[in-house]
């Protein structure tokens, strides 16, 4: 019988996996997909030749983890390669603004749009500069973060107090307004807010933008060498190498409560598997205490708050096998991993405000990826593996575009869908077209069935938005990972601090059981041989 049982062999189950086993935990990972990885997966599926990320591909979140950080993982054969710029976003009449781990490149690049934006973006820069160790280490430790917060709060007021907390939750519209005369750097901030669900107009989405800007000015968007998949890889070989077991292609149908409290699991094929200390779930919150738990264990706040939990956006993505680079309008984006594809911030509100009126967005917002231009290993000499994904609704009630496209996803939804994508890219790179030599369609259904976790392909874990974030994750007065199962921890983003891969929800999780376990009274007694000690000193 293990210590743990893991549910998940995505990044924040193995994370947690792996902690636990360091602590001299025994451990067993069940997973459903016949191979670990969740979101984090590659295979050669578009064309041999070429390494195609199933899910996700870039990781400036997972560079800046001090989770991932402490595991070592290139120990363990990770390695990580950066495209020339880490991010374009090109216009159509050839104008683009290009994110640099190089600062004064980013700034050469927004004053070509308006002069003294480069030193607008400087300042922004050596904000996150002040801020980043405490705002990363805020994000990524249990909530509530009480130490980080209090560090965090004394560097703000060094850095303008409320001023600056207050352009942190502006949408991202209004701070690129305040910040910028032109719009490079618009584009940037906005771009990066919707990597989330963030509309432009949302509140909160200018310090998201901001975040995930900053995270690429400072550490780039890598990739691992070799593929995605590269860093599962790593992180199974370090948690085999503790001695820790993990099962793939079985499917864990229900979670064993007994006297009040996770005992164990059973799978769909009817294996039982006992867990003597705790059962850590690194699955989707709906199906954490509308699947695995039985109701009457869940209390019925849980179960109705949980009526109102929020997904973020669906997700459509696309894979293509070319057999050139990219022929971009705009030079600058030729070398950048990542190419953000929409003609100004206007662009960016409609395609958000057709999602919230559940319409299929006519000209979709696209996050682009070049990944032989960011890992020369993932195709042939001369050629590109690319990708590209963009959001839609959930629940499809018309077509902007008035093309047809029903939201029923089958074939025809499909390749209607994919054309309209090309399209798009086609606008600011004529000619890319005539490059396919093969694609790849992954739509919503199809991202769900490959995992379980991305509920028509929500990569987030639920929305981004502020009423579902801190104390609101993943339900009012939560934000831990600690459930109202004694011995059961949520483990995955739909847990604070969220979407992302940084292992923090995993690692959350790990600590919280971990913490519980201690013999009972232990602290007790070492806080009083430590008063006893002091006393005696005294004397």
């Amino acid at each position: 019988m293990p210590d743990a049982v893991v549910i998940g062999a995505g990044p924040n189950g193995l994370v947690a996996a792996n902690l636990l086993a360091d602590a001299g935990w025994s451990v067993e990972v069940v997973e459903e997909q016949p191979e670990p990885g969740g979101a984090v997966r590659h295979d050669r599926g578009v064309d041999p030749a070429f390494v195609s990320d199933l899910f996700s591909s870039f990781y400036p979140l997972a560079a800046a983890s001090p989770v991932l950080a402490g595991l070592r993982l290139e120990d363990h054969g990770l390695r990580w390669s950066h495209a020339p710029s880490v991010l374009a976003h090109p216009l159509s009449d050839g104008s683009c603004a290009v994110l640099n781990r190089n600062v004064d490149v980013t700034a050469a690049s927004l004053d070509a749009f308006a002069e003294g934006d480069g030193a607008a973006w400087r300042r922004l820069h050596e904000l996150w500069q002040l801020l980043e160790p405490d705002l990363l280490n805020a994000l990524f430790t249990p909530f509530p973060p009480v130490r980080a917060t209090a560090r965090l709060a004394v560097r703000l007021r060094t850095a303008g107090g409320l001023r600056t907390a207050r352009s942190l939750v502006l949408p991202v519209r209004r701070l690129g307004e305040e910040e910028f005369r032109g719009e490079g750097g618009r584009l940037l901030l906005a771009g990066n807010a919707l990597h989330a669900d963030l509309a432009p107009e949302a509140a909160g989405s200018g310090g998201f933008g901001w975040l995930m800007a900053m995270l690429g000015q400072t550490h780039g968007f890598p990739v691992p060498v070799g593929g995605s998949g590269a860093l599962t890889e790593a992180l199974v070989r370090r948690l085999r190498s503790r001695g820790a077991r993990l099962s793939c292609g079985e499917r864990v149908e229900r979670i064993v409560v007994r006297g009040g409290r996770a005992v164990g699991v059973r799978t769909a094929g009817g294996r039982s598997v006992a867990a003597r200390r705790a059962v850590l779930a690194d699955v989707s919150v709906p199906a954490l205490y509308g699947e695995l738990v039985a109701a009457e264990h869940v209390p019925a706040q849980v179960l109705a708050d949980l009526r109102r939990f929020q997904w973020d956006f669906a997700t459509f993505k696309m894979d293509w096998a070319l057999d050139g680079p990219v022929p971009w309008r705009a030079e600058q984006a030729r070398g950048a991993g990542t190419v953000h594809l929409s003609d100004g911030v206007d662009e960016l509100t409609r395609f958000a405000a057709q999602i919230a009126m559940r319409q299929v967005p006519d000209r979709p917002f696209l996050l682009f990826g070049q990944m032989t231009t960011s890992d020369p290993v993932r195709s042939p000499a001369g050629t590109e593996s690319a990708w590209a994904y963009t959001h839609v609704p959930h629940e499809v009630r018309a077509d902007a575009a008035d093309e047809g496209v029903t939201g029923r996803w089958d074939t025809e939804d499909q390749e209607r869908m994919a054309d309209r994508v090309e399209r798009q890219v086609e606008r600011f790179a004529p000619g890319f077209r005539a490059l396919i030599r093969a694609r790849r369609i992954l739509a919503p259904p199809t991202l769900e069935a490959l995992d379980g976790n991305l509920i028509n392909g929500a990569i987030n874990g639920g929305t981004t938005a502020l009423h579902q974030q801190l104390v609101f994750r993943p339900t009012p007065g939560t934000g831990r990972p600690e459930t109202p199962v004694p011995g059961l921890y949520l483990a995955s983003s739909g847990a604070h601090p969220g979407g992302g891969v940084h292992g923090a929800p995993g690692a959350n999780a790990a600590r919280a059981a971990l913490h519980r376990r201690r013999p009972p009274g232990l602290a007790d007694a070492q806080r009083l041989l430590a008063r006893r000690d002091r006393t005696g000193a005294k004397r």
